[in-house]
């Protein structure tokens, strides 16, 4: 264990020196507040496009439309009736509170500060603490839910309105009776899923009228004090206008969630894997809440990675905004508890994760987290949450221009093509829902995060990598140096003499120089026997020698 541990140290600490330096390297400081990429965030709509194979919005931005492909959006309703109805009581409080975003005033909290889980029992009380009092300004400016340059960066408004699509807790029979303390707006008969009735009726998680079985987790008072000095009220909002009459796809929750996450992780790229298994889980509390579906979890996941692949790709932004935050975090955590941040990583409890008590997901797996292991495998089932796929399989990867810079400071000695390879090599299959695969801006939907910054990779003498190994530290191998064998000389008995090669063409061999001559792995297996050989001779020939002029003494 203390051995494992060292391992992780050193292969951490060298990685957080030389992601300093990455983050450093040739950019040109930009003028305060101002990076090229503050006005050229990604297009959601084209990139979250996979959805229109699924339903088509009538573009009233009504939450009407056509349903497309039943059994993709049958499974998305029975997948989010069974996480609602089968979340433990602890992940209803905790999908509460990675709902808040109240943060802007500093009374209460935000995902940029619920995700502190991920850092374990140590790190992660620092880090509230340290943005609770300000220790971290540049740190908060960058991360923050409600208006961080990275945490807020992008809007989900257009293509909510979009795509259009009714959230899962609105009934779906419109003569359904209103729920007391909702808003007249949020009405059955204003408000509702008519349009996939058809595709909800009979259905085992569904009533008789096609409303899905969906509980409403009730509000509550946080008064733990995890992620604020405060007392916090926590509501999902089920009543509240902006969430009835908002589409579902994709979630704007998870985005943030997302958002955060991959700053966090890059900020702290020795615990990367863990920070984002932790955002998938706040999206998937999304669920979890009643109030978004896996498609939703998934498109979600796809704008935060390409959102912040565009901030990362901006030179400018990350020398005069992201290099300095990590810098500040890093020397707050260190000078907090005294040690590095890899010995503290070492010594203090992971992030652990249980949401439904052990059942298993339809189609998966109990999704607990224990490990790093677990936890990269847990990340890898919410990128598809065990939708089939939908379109071909086996297609060559498909990695977005920019992805490599969120591996910046997971593998800062490796260039961006070789990091666009460990990206490639760890992503997933073509063909599930959403897949950008042939598309001019690639696939977002197929990275593997968890995986990719959790890698081994070797380096290879012809400069390209090689992923050896996910769910372990990130480490990058140098390249092996081959050594000669040494091939031990035949000795002569005398009951033996040695073999001498053939002078006969191996099978498969021509006149024309092919054989042995071949390969210089051939030529150099046969050249240590052939000046054995020699040797050999040269050694029963003066051994002759000597009894001959023994003989003519006597």
């Amino acid at each position: 264990m203390r051995r494992s541990s060292s391992r992780f140290a050193t292969v951490a600490v060298a990685t957080a020196v030389a992601a300093s330096i990455a983050l450093s390297m040739p950019a040109t400081a930009s003028a305060a507040g101002t990076s090229p990429s503050d006005t050229t965030p990604p297009d959601l709509i084209t990139l979250l496009a996979g959805y229109d194979s699924f339903w088509t919005s009538d573009g009233t931005n009504t939450l009407h439309g056509t349903v497309d492909n039943a059994g993709v959006l049958a499974q998305n309703d029975a997948l989010t009736s069974w996480i609602n109805t089968h979340a433990t009581p602890a992940q209803q409080f905790l999908a509460l509170q990675d709902s808040s975003y109240q943060n802007a005033d500093g009374t209460a909290y935000d995902q940029s500060i619920t995700l502190s889980t991920a850092l374990g029992s140590v790190l992660g009380p620092l880090y509230v603490k340290g943005r609770e009092s300000g220790d971290l300004p540049l740190t908060s400016a960058l991360i923050n839910s409600s208006n961080g340059t990275s945490g807020a960066y992008v809007s989900t408004g257009a293509a909510k309105a979009h795509y259009s699509y009714p959230r899962p807790y609105l009934p779906t029979d419109p003569a359904t009776a209103a729920v007391p303390g909702d808003a007249a707006a949020c009405a059955p008969a204003v408000v509702n899923a008519s349009s996939l009735t058809a595709n909800r009726t009979g259905k085992s998680y569904a009533d008789a009228n096609g409303n899905l079985d969906i509980l409403r987790v009730p509000a509550v008072v946080d008064t733990t004090h995890a992620f604020s000095p405060n007392d916090v009220t926590l509501d999902p909002g089920y009543g509240v206008v902006g969430i009835c009459t908002g589409g579902s796809y994709p979630s704007g929750h998870t985005t943030t969630a997302y958002e955060a996450g991959v700053t966090l992780a890059t900020l702290l790229p020795e615990l990367a894997p863990e920070i984002l298994t932790r955002a998938s889980e706040a999206g998937n509390d999304r669920i979890v809440l009643g109030v978004h579906y896996p498609l939703d979890i998934m498109g979600g996941r796809i704008d935060g990675e390409a959102a912040l692949a565009t901030r990362w790709s901006d030179t400018d932004y990350r020398t005069a905004v992201l290099e300095p935050a990590r810098a500040e975090l890093v020397d707050y955590l260190e000078k907090a508890t005294g040690s590095s941040i890899a010995d503290t990583i070492a010594a203090e409890a992971a992030y652990t994760s249980n949401p439904y008590g052990g059942s298993a997901i339809p189609g998966g797996t109990s999704q607990i987290v224990t490990d790093r292991r677990s936890a990269v495998a847990v990340f890898t089932e919410r990128t598809t949450y065990g939708f089939a796929q939908t379109g071909p399989e086996g297609l060559a990867a498909s990695v977005p221009t920019g992805a490599e810079n969120l591996l910046l400071t997971t593998f800062p000695t490796l260039t961006d093509a070789q990091r666009t390879s460990v990206l490639a090599q760890t992503e997933l299959d073509s063909g599930y829902p959403l897949d950008g695969t042939g598309t001019a801006a690639g696939s977002w939907q197929r990275l593997n995060l968890a995986a990719a910054t959790s890698a081994a990779v070797q380096l290879n003498a012809d400069e390209s990598v090689t992923v050896v190994s996910t769910g372990g530290a990130a480490a990058v191998l140098p390249v092996a140096v081959p050594t000669a064998t040494p091939t031990p000389a035949p000795t002569a008995t005398s009951s033996t003499a040695p073999v001498l090669p053939s002078a006969t063409p191996t099978a498969g061999a021509s006149g024309s120089g092919q054989g042995l001559a071949h390969t210089g792995s051939d030529v150099a297996a046969v050249a240590p026997w052939t000046a054995g050989v020699l040797g050999l001779g040269l050694v029963l020939a003066a051994i002759a020698g000597v009894r001959r002029r023994r003989h003519s003494r006597s």
